[in-house]
């Protein structure tokens, strides 16, 4: 299912810090984990990002359907991007990317608190874009 105990250990030593961005990783990843025909892959770059991927199982064209970006910043924020043809915007909060998202158009949203209308929108989109791709 993943590397879900170095996403845990992860998770359990993100550094202090007041803006809410690690608990609002923390329930993205609990509901990626929810999704079925879904794997999870992570992948660190320390200092730079840390990348949690929805991929899915079936042959999909697309080779993940979301990515949750950890901005090793200070404080640290997310970029949680997705393909532009795989979900509907219709809030129009998301930033278009053009070639952003491994070569094909993004379509990503900056976290930089702990925003509950934010996280339920984007856990909408997260379900839209993986139901896209197990079509």
């Amino acid at each position: 299912m993943g590397n879900h105990v170095e996403i845990e250990t992860f998770i359990d030593q993100w550094p202090e810090s007041a803006n809410g961005c690690q608990a609002v990783f923390s329930r993205l990843y609990d509901f990626l984990k929810r999704l079925s025909g879904t794997r999870i892959e992570f992948h660190a770059r320390p200092g730079i990002t840390y990348s949690l991927r929805g991929v899915p199982q079936n042959d999909s064209h697309y080779p993940l359907f979301v990515m949750i970006d950890v901005i090793d910043d200070q404080p640290r924020w997310l970029s949680v991007c997705f393909y532009e043809q795989l979900v509907n915007d219709a809030e129009g909060r998301g930033d278009t990317v053009p070639g952003g998202l491994l070569g094909e158009d993004g379509l990503c949203f900056d976290v930089e608190s702990e925003d509950e209308e934010l996280i339920h929108y984007l856990m909408q989109l997260i379900a839209e874009a993986c139901e896209a791709v197990g079509e």
